[in-house]
């Protein structure tokens, strides 16, 4: 692993400072000089990324402690940082904020740990002065071992505002690397999840993305920043790789069929056979507007056990791609393209045709959506035996899950962790063979497993468990014979 990639992690006190503006106009403004610049975000947030890629022509990758391990965190950073000059790592919610119960676990400041970078603040100062000073000491203090190496003021009203800030801050220790000035907010609007994804506004959101890094361009030191990011500790180990981690098979399953306790994951076992496909085995993967979160580290899995993967809309292409063997629906917002997504009659017949024949169906979320009998009272791909609908009531949070059922992804008993984002209902809200059971926050069972199908609303990082890859595309090669 690559120890002189500098890095920063742009973290917060709390949730609404300007951690997005901060660090999407930070790798601009750094890919601008000339730069390649490795975009990262903290946590399973899948719209940011989307942003960070626009800012730097890069891939956009999450690293999340709970979903994949600590001891991933690490070679999966290094594996997106590979050759480049600068890595900015943007934090979730508060510095200190992690997984619900269990401490510091997932959070932007246990990151930052993992990769022995250097934290950058961005405090909100719109509604105070001297205080400013109580609290960047107090965050400064708190965990020794995370290191703040300057403090970025956002939302500064004034010249005398910032002479007041400057002054309370100069006895701190930690230095001001910039001051941003209280504007109207650029433009990134959001709605029910979050920020909207760029895939839906990609003209729009090119010029917010601009109009961050020439904000951030006006007021901040990019080179006291790139000095800060250079002084990162070194890091040792390989770069996560996906055809080195296909070369350890799946934990064996556990003996419960619920989630229990919080056993850590039986660790892989040594395999190197590489799996045997045949050429052109096609994984065709949604996306377009409808479609847009999805990990880049799946897809690079699917490649690295002999699929080649392919990408479909299903808000305008009207049958799969030619030859598809395996279908992966993500997540995403169908609920805002319901219309759209039915009167997509001739798609919708497709899927539910391939679902039919028991070739494999992987979806999650949004694909578990799609694939119900209808949504918001509009016809969907009937694939599965459920109705889904809009709430008012926001679903969020980490999981631990356990198979509950044989599946194209997962063997009865196999522990994984995924996470929830959702304002929908899927009522039933599990099949006969449910997909897995969930300790909390109530125990209860959710998903459909039928013939080749795998639907369910918890989304996983599948480098976690890089054995879901090569079960998935082992399957794809069974379909296939079988068809053949």
């Amino acid at each position: 692993m690559s120890s002189s990639v500098p890095r920063l992690v742009i973290a917060a006190p709390s949730s609404g400072s300007g951690k997005t503006t901060v660090a999407t106009g930070l790798m601009a403004a750094f890919a601008s000089r000339g730069l390649a610049v490795s975009p990262h975000k903290v946590g399973p947030d899948y719209i940011d990324p989307g942003y960070h890629a626009l800012a730097t022509g890069r891939v956009g990758r999450n690293l999340d402690a709970y979903l994949c391990g600590a001891e991933l965190v690490a070679p999966l950073f290094a594996h997106g940082a590979r050759g480049c000059d600068l890595a900015v790592v943007e934090g979730v919610m508060g510095l200190f904020d992690g997984a619900a119960g269990e401490g510091e676990l997932a959070s932007t400041a246990h990151v930052a740990k993992l990769l022995r970078a250097p934290v950058v603040l961005v405090v909100d100062a719109s509604s105070q002065s001297r205080s400013v000073a109580a609290l960047v000491h107090g965050f400064a203090s708190w965990d020794p071992e995370v290191r703040i190496g300057g403090v970025i003021l956002n939302k500064v009203g004034s010249e005398r505002h910032e002479g007041m800030l400057r002054e309370a801050l100069d006895a701190s220790g930690v230095p001001v690397l910039g001051v941003l000035r209280r504007v109207e907010r650029v433009g990134t609007p959001s709605r029910h999840l979050g920020l909207v994804p760029v895939a839906e506004r990609r003209a729009e959101a090119v010029a917010a993305v601009d109009a961050m890094a020439s904000q951030v361009r006006g007021g901040c030191d990019l080179d006291a920043l790139f000095a800060l990011a250079r002084s990162a500790g070194g890091l040792s180990g390989a770069a996560w790789d996906a055809a080195e981690a296909l070369a350890f098979s799946p934990p064996p399953p556990l003996p419960v069929p619920v989630p229990g306790g919080s056993a850590p994951r039986p660790p892989y076992r040594a395999e190197r056979a590489r799996p045997q496909t045949p050429d052109g085995l096609k994984v065709a993967v949604a996306g377009g507007a409808a479609f847009t979160f999805s990990y880049a580290e799946h897809a690079e899995l699917l490649a690295a056990a002999g699929a080649e993967v392919v990408t479909f809309d299903p808000l305008r292409d009207e049958e799969l791609p030619e030859g598809t063997r395996g279908l992966v629906i993500g997540g995403g917002f169908p609920e805002v393209y319901a219309p759209e997504l039915s009167a997509n009659e001739p798609l919708r017949k497709a899927v539910a045709a391939f679902a039919g024949s028991g070739a494999p169906v992987a979806a999650e979320c949004a694909g578990l959506l799609y694939l119900s009998r209808e949504l918001d009272g509009l016809p969907m791909c009937e694939v599965i035996d459920a109705k889904a609908r809009m709430d008012e009531r926001l679903t969020l949070g980490y999981r631990d899950a356990v198979a509950v059922s044989d599946s194209v992804l997962a063997e009865a008993g196999s522990r994984m962790r995924g996470h929830e984002f959702h304002r929908t209902v899927v009522e039933p809200g599990a099949g006969v063979a449910p997909a897995w059971g969930v300790r909390a926050p109530a125990r209860r069972v959710e998903g459909f497993v039928q013939q080749g199908v795998h639907a369910s609303y918890l989304h996983t990082h599948w480098a976690s468990a890089p054995g879901v890859a090569r079960r998935f595309v082992e399957r794809c090669v069974g379909s296939w014979a079988t068809a053949g």
